[in-house]
């Protein structure tokens, strides 16, 4: 019973982790980015981006489509932070007045997100290194047509602005928290002479990512051709890529429990036949048949199983839930892109893993039981005489 409890909390906590962290990156990911963006089809330096002009038709075309949560607008600027004692470079994420903000919001650990054109929020990388706190002024140059690299500053191709840092935020995902400056869409279209229709692209957010590619399909099919559509996974390939490689491991580690529950629970039916094989002839003396002698040692076996599970189950459950609320076990954020390990409690995974355990126990049960009907009562009675 310990044995099953054991493969039951292993198998539990393995899948729960792993979807957690799974779960983890793909938010982060995703809130930088949306689950699908649609920029102009000759879109190919985020410094220089080419702008699109909002559609009202084609936003609620987009809209209808099933699986769409919601769309907002957006667009980026590259440039240069200048302090008095280092220059960064960063890019500008300017976001619409409808732009869904949870993400920020979650992750924002001081100040507040910005409340006008004048303020911006910076990841507590970028705070670190240039020594920013909430409520600083941040000298910024932004390049004005060319490259990054390029000599635009050389050329007076560029433009200066002092921004107000209103909040701080942290993702942990470093790719993403050393480059982004998050502000308001209005300030990066005026630092692009843009109009007010004018914009860096759209942002999809799909109610289920599991779908995404059926939505994704059916998004392009809306889309006039000079636009084109970009899913999260096909933006970050290798990032997606290497999650779905986690799969692996969790069938590995489940094949792997399974095995051992099964072979803790043969072992313990074949000792419980073997102590009581003096029983077994007797009730064969009397009359009973191998099945009804089978069931007998099965339904004990399944109450041996049924304890184990509902054991597993719990312990697994509350070290989840004590994960999630104190945090007890810490990761490295440089290696890991999170601060301590993410636990999805699903009931879906209790129910997928008890039932699997009970299915591959049960059948591997039917092994030791077979050796029932070998069991002479002539010969235990000799023995036990």
């Amino acid at each position: 019973m310990v044995g099953i409890a054991l493969g039951v909390v292993v198998m539990v906590m393995a899948v729960s982790i792993l979807r957690g962290f799974q779960q983890d990156i793909t938010e982060k990911v995703v809130g930088f980015g949306s689950h699908i963006t649609v920029t102009a089809y000759d879109a190919v330096n985020t410094y220089t981006e080419t702008p699109v002009s909002i559609d009202s038709n084609l936003v609620l075309r987009i809209k209808k489509v099933s699986g769409v949560r919601h769309v907002q607008t957006f667009a980026t600027k590259g440039g240069m932070v200048k302090t008095d004692e280092q220059i960064y470079g960063i890019m500008m994420r300017g976001l619409s007045d409808d732009y869904d903000t949870a993400f920020y919001h979650a992750c924002l650990i001081d100040g507040h997100l910005f409340a006008t054109p004048n303020e911006v929020l910076i990841s507590s990388t970028i705070a670190s290194k240039l020594k920013l706190k909430v409520g600083d002024k941040m000298r910024t140059y932004f390049w004005q047509g060319g490259t990054a690299g390029s000599n635009a500053v050389v050329d007076g191709t560029y433009r200066s602005r002092a921004f107000t840092v209103s909040g701080i935020y942290n993702t942990d995902l470093t790719e993403m928290d050393e480059l982004y400056v998050v502000g308001s869409l209005s300030t990066v279209q005026r630092l692009n002479g843009w109009d007010s229709m004018q914009v860096g692209g759209y942002e999809l957010l799909a109610n289920d990512y599991r779908h995404l590619e059926t939505i994704a399909a059916e998004v392009s099919t809306q889309l006039p051709i000079d636009l084109r559509l970009t899913t999260i996974t096909q933006a970050h390939p290798a990032l997606f890529s290497w999650l779905d490689l986690l799969n692996t491991n969790i069938t590995l580690i489940l094949a792997i429990m399974c095995l051992v529950s099964a072979v803790a629970i043969v072992s313990a039916l074949l000792i419980m036949i073997f102590e009581k094989s003096a029983t077994i002839g007797l009730l064969k003396a009397l009359g009973a048949t191998n099945i009804s002698v089978r069931h007998i040692f099965l339904l004990k076996a399944t109450r041996l199983m049924l304890l184990g599970i509902a054991i597993g189950d719990a312990v697994a459950l509350l070290l989840s839930l004590a994960q999630r609320h104190w945090q007890l076990v810490r990761l490295d954020p440089e290696s890991y892109s999170m601060s301590h390990v993410p636990v999805l409690i699903d009931p879906w995974v209790y129910i997928a893993v008890s039932l699997g355990t009970l299915a591959v126990c049960l059948l591997a049960l039917l092994l030791p039981t077979a050796s029932i009907s070998r069991i002479s009562p002539a010969n235990t009675m000799r023995v036990e005489k």
